[in-house]
């Protein structure tokens, strides 16, 4: 905050002595006012957008709103302040003022953007709500500046500024100031990076704006040292939102990775754990040690060969066992109670990536876990065959069955579909209630 505080006294002394010298008036450079218009809608646009991207990553409602308002600067700008100067037209008074409005309604949602700390579920809806609403806006700005048809500063030489373009300007400076203090109290409460980015820039159009309001004129043909200032703010903000996606496109990464350890602990290691708890247990009550003995055995050596496969699936590496045999010692391990028949076949044609190995073994046990406890299947048939150039995995049981028009899904087969999806697998499910159930997952083209 130091550094801010710093920028402040800097700026503030810079504007003290440009108005002390009377140098607020500006330079008349008709190409450079256009220059620097569509640079600030160019690059508006892609911080909206960069928002807007950052919003669909995390679903927070501050993105949402800081989308919506660069949107409304940057397509106000384009369309009323470089649009008719560059079809050869004169800034006409009506358009100067749809632009300020376009700028106080994006400001404004800038401003109101740090409050806001609820997440939105459905994100791709809110986005286009939110772009109706900023084009629904930006029409009725246009309108309300064709009735109002207030009169506009037409330069430094027609003397004094109008009083309602003082208080537009005031407006706008007082609403980047609440933006200011919005997002440096986030900053102070979160740490977060984005919100320094934006304090920043926000500072800078601050005082842009109170330039706009302490200058004696300001036309199209005139550049002030303002329009610097917002540049300047405008290439701050891309390169803050730009370091924004890039780390929530990182925590995004290290979320999921996140779920699928805890899915990889959740539905391998935990279930020998827990088998082996369980014999343990009944060993305590008086079970017989021979008849005990040979399933604590299988379930050590299943959770051994289930800590493999964690590790393969951390670190995206060839396991040392082969796959087929880490399957088939699973399914030993599984029906060694006789209370399911399972047969596996698997063609010694089939050939599957490190990657791929990880998540059939994943369906394959979900399958056959759904199977005994849900379905109460007593035979199911698990296959891994070649068609052609088609690699298909098969699991079919002959369970209860269920309604396969149902609309709802337990967490496994979601989480069956989600692993078919990771390797690019095709996944189908068909079942009838008394009829069992099958799934199917066409593996990618190799």
């Amino acid at each position: 905050m130091a550094g801010e505080l710093l920028l402040v006294c800097l700026l503030a002394l810079g504007t003290a002595l440009l108005l002390a010298t009377g140098r607020l008036d500006g330079y008349e450079l008709p190409n450079a006012r256009v220059a620097l218009d569509t640079a600030v809608a160019i690059v508006a646009t892609i911080v909206a957008l960069l928002a807007a991207v950052r919003f669909l990553v995390e679903g927070r409602g501050m993105d949402l709103l800081l989308s919506a308002g660069f949107l409304a600067i940057g397509l106000g700008t384009a369309t009323f302040a470089v649009a008719p100067v560059v079809a050869g037209n004169e800034l006409a008074p009506v358009a100067a003022w749809a632009a300020i409005g376009a700028a106080l309604f994006g400001t404004a949602l800038l401003a109101l953007s740090p409050f806001v700390s609820r997440r939105v579920t459905k994100r791709r809806r809110a986005l286009v709500v939110t772009l109706c609403v900023v084009a629904v806006a930006l029409l009725g700005v246009w309108f309300d500046s064709n009735v109002l048809r207030l009169e506009f500063d037409r330069g430094p030489t027609e003397g004094a500024r109008t009083a309602s373009v003082i208080v537009a300007y005031a407006l706008l400076t007082v609403l980047s100031l609440v933006a200011v203090v919005g997002f440096g109290l986030r900053y102070r409460r979160h740490g977060r990076d984005l919100d320094s980015w934006l304090t920043l820039a926000l500072t800078l159009v601050v005082f842009a704006d109170l330039h706009y309001v302490l200058a004696p004129a300001r036309s199209s043909d005139y550049v002030l040292q303002s329009d610097v200032l917002r540049i300047l703010a405008f290439i701050v903000l891309l390169v803050g939102v730009w370091r924004a996606i890039g780390s929530a496109e990182f925590g995004r990464a290290v979320a999921e990775e996140r779920a699928r350890v805890a899915r990889e602990i959740h539905d391998g290691l935990a279930q020998y754990l827990f088998a082996l708890s369980t014999q343990v247990s009944m060993l305590e009550s008086g079970a017989a040690l021979d008849e005990i003995l040979p399933r604590l055995k299988y379930a050590v050596t299943g959770a051994q060969q289930e800590a493999q496969f964690a590790v393969l699936a951390l670190s995206s590496a060839a396991g040392s066992a082969p796959f087929d045999s880490a399957l088939k010692r699973y399914v030993d391990f599984l029906v060694s109670d006789g209370a399911l028949d399972v047969e596996v076949q698997i063609d010694p044609k089939v050939s599957l990536a490190p990657d791929e190995e990880i998540e059939v073994f994943r369906i394959v046990q979900e399958g056959l876990a759904n199977a005994r406890k849900h379905a109460e299947a007593r035979q199911v048939e698990v296959s891994i065959i070649q068609q052609g150039d088609r690699r298909i995995l098969r699991v079919a049981d002959d369970g209860a069955g269920f309604d396969n028009d149902d609309p709802g899904a337990g967490q496994g087969l979601k989480n069956m579909r989600a692993r078919a999806a990771a390797i690019q697998g095709a996944f189908t499910l068909s079942s009838a209630p008394g009829k069992g159930t099958a799934i199917e997952v066409l593996l990618r083209a190799v």
